[in-house]
Formats: structure tokens, C-alpha cells, sequence
């Protein structure tokens, strides 16, 4: 009588497909269970049975048969791991919607807008499920961003005369970018600034004490991003026509002086006007109403804030203005222009793209 059952028939492996598997035997980034796999189709293509390839390698018989049988049906492929089905989906495509939707044209009652817990509870889903859809469909209900449109009759003509001279300067002419950080406090705090130590960030005291105020203005130079700055204690139109002269004497002569600037009444005064027709050099550009993003000393005025004035402590204006003029010396050292890259057109695309938005929101 005949036990062995019936005859298995023999594995063949081409010499390209030894290669491979004898590579993922080797290999030590291979996974082990890839490895074993190599294995057992490596001891069947040398004649050897299930049961001798089972001892052998100590696993049991049916995973010899699984791995041969995969091997003879798909070669190489078939001794990767196949997906597997997991847990049976139990939020439809209905469900999603259900909470996109909501998301996107609903508030709750109580608040201003949803959080994970409040959806979850809104659409009996669970809070996990809630989050898990938000992020495939980058939604953040928790997070705000604010812009505002320019409500200027000619914001489209201001912002092509703007952008035209950051990226196509005149010839023999310098391009400044001129605004006034008004109003800089001096902040002393009411309790000594507790240093930074492993582990512990520098600490200081939410209150604080004002010793007074001061204005910069300042005027940065496109090209080479040196600035050009004047300290005032008050901020009107004598201390805006100060700077002008400034500008002019450090200006060479030969030069025209193009500035971009706000629509600050101290800019337009009579007093201005009549300095600035003894002066026909200079030529102001204006930024479009509540568009102060097209003016690039802006960018100049978030490095000092962020870097010399939101964490200093100064007990009087004169040290405060000791700082900035030190820092500011410290960078026309080493200016660093500011590049812009965006043209007219795309700007008013986007700001097109925003316009469409806001119509399209019942506003």
C-alpha cells in the first residue's frame, strides 16, 4: 500500500531566478520571511521532499506545500505577501459626504465652529472616524487665516506700477521702499527675564512696564537691501519731510529716486508737495489701500520686530533706539535683499480666485 500520496511534480528554477533567491537568502536587509521563503523553493529545486525540506528548515509540511505552489503558480511574485482584505469597511462613501459637507456648509449651534468631539457627536460617528476624514480631505475647521481685499479704485494700476519697478527697475534711478514703524514701545519687564537652561526655555513676565515711544523710518533699497533709517519721537508730516532730506544727501545726486510708500496723510501734505517739486528727482508710487504686503520694508520691519524688539527689554526710549540703530548698522554690514517673484498677473489671478470666493459665499 502506497502512503506517500500522490507524486508532487518537480520544481524547476532557471539560473536568472536561483540568482534572486539566493540574493534575498544572502541578503541582510531582506526580511526574514522572504528569506525562508527563498529557502524552501531553493531546497524543493535541489530534489529534496516536503518532509525533508520541513525538517530541514523546521517549519511545518503545509507551509512547504503554501510556498511551492505559490512558487510553481506566479514564480518570483508569489512569495510576496498579498494585501489582505482587513476589517470590512464600515463608514460609506455616504458617511464621508455626510461629514464633508457639514463641515464645509454648516456651523454648530454653540460655536463658531466644529471641532473632532462636536461632529462626532453631531453625526453619531466616532471621533477618531470624524478626524480621520478631515485629514484625507485636508479640512481644519480649528484653524483661521485672515486677508483683506484692497477696496482702492485703482488697485489693479498701483499694483503693475509696483511690481514693474521690483522687476524691471529704471535705469540710473534707485528704488526705496519707505514706510514708518510707529509707535515702537519701550518695554521693561516687571521681573528679571529668567535665562535659558537645558530643557527650559528663556521665561519672562506677561506684564510689563512702558518707559515711552518712538518712529522709524526707514527706507530699503531693492537692489542691495541696505536700509537707510531716522529715529523721531513724534510722527508727522515735518518729521516724514526730515527723511526726505535725509534720503536726498545720501542719495548721489545723479540718480533718480523712486519710493514706494503708503497713502499716509503725512505723505501727501502741502508741505510735502511743495518739497517734493523743488526735489524733481524723487517719484512716489503708492500701494494700493490696505495693500502694505506690496511694500517690502514691511519685510524688513517683521526681521527687527521678530529678532531685536519682540523679546528686548529696555528701561528708557534712548536705549531702545541705541538697539535698533546698532542693529541696524549690523545689517547695511551684511544686507540681504528681498527677491520678489510674483508677477502683476499673478496677483490679480489670485486676488481674482479671492474675489470669486467671497461672492461665492453669501457675503
Amino acid at each position: 500500500m502506497n502512503r506517500r500520496g500522490p507524486k508532487i511534480p518537480p520544481l524547476s528554477v532557471t539560473e536568472a531566478q536561483r540568482a534572486v533567491l539566493e540574493g534575498w537568502v544572502r541578503r541582510r536587509s531582506t526580511a526574514q520571511a522572504l528569506a525562508l521563503r527563498s529557502r524552501i523553493v531553493l531546497e524543493c529545486a535541489q530534489g529534496h521532499s516536503i518532509m525533508e525540506v520541513s525538517r530541514r528548515l523546521k517549519v511545518a509540511p503545509d507551509t512547504v506545500r503554501t510556498w511551492r505552489r505559490r512558487f510553481l503558480d506566479r514564480g518570483l511574485d508569489g512569495l510576496s505577501d498579498e494585501p489582505r482584505p482587513g476589517v470590512p469597511r464600515k463608514i460609506t462613501d455616504a458617511d464621508v459626504e455626510r461629514v464633508i459637507v457639514r463641515t464645509l456648509e454648516e456651523k454648530p449651534a454653540n460655536a463658531t465652529h466644529w471641532s473632532t468631539r462636536s461632529m462626532a457627536a453631531a453625526t453619531g460617528m466616532s471621533q477618531s472616524a470624524i478626524s480621520r476624514i478631515w485629514r484625507a480631505f485636508a479640512l481644519a475647521p480649528h484653524r483661521s487665516e485672515t486677508f483683506k481685499l484692497s477696496t482702492g479704485p485703482l488697485f489693479i494700476d498701483k499694483v503693475r506700477d509696483v511690481v514693474g519697478l521690483y522687476l524691471d527697475p529704471p535705469e540710473k534711478a534707485l528704488v526705496l521702499c519707505v514706510d514708518e514703524k510707529s509707535q515702537i514701545q519701550a518695554l521693561d519687564r516687571s521681573q528679571p527675564v529668567l535665562p535659558i537652561m537645558p530643557g527650559v526655555p528663556e521665561r519672562r513676565s506677561h506684564d510689563y512696564v512702558r518707559a515711552g515711544t518712538t518712529t522709524l523710518f526707514a527706507a530699503l533699497e531693492v537692489a542691495t537691501g541696505k536700509v537707510i533709517g531716522s529715529l523721531h519721537r513724534r510722527h508727522r508730516a515735518a518729521e516724514f519731510k526730515k527723511f526726505l532730506t535725509k534720503l536726498d544727501k545720501e542719495v548721489p545726486a545723479d540718480l533718480d529716486v523712486h519710493l514706494i510708500l503708503d497713502n499716509y496723510a503725512t505723505h501727501k501734505t502741502p508741505a510735502i508737495k511743495k518739497w517734493l517739486l523743488a526735489h524733481p528727482r524723487f517719484h512716489l508710487h503708492f500701494t494700493p489701500t490696505g495693500s502694505s504686503w506690496l511694500n517690502l520694508v514691511e519685510r524688513w520691519f517683521g526681521e527687527l520686530t521678530s529678532k531685536k524688539l519682540r523679546r528686548g527689554v529696555h528701561r528708557s526710549v534712548q536705549a531702545l533706539e541705541r538697539d535698533i540703530r546698532a542693529w541696524l548698522t549690523d545689517w547695511n554690514e551684511h544686507p540681504r535683499p528681498f527677491v520678489w517673484t510674483k508677477t502683476a498677473d499673478e496677483i490679480l489671478d489670485k486676488v481674482a480666485t479671492y474675489c470669486q470666493r467671497i461672492s461665492d459665499s453669501r457675503h
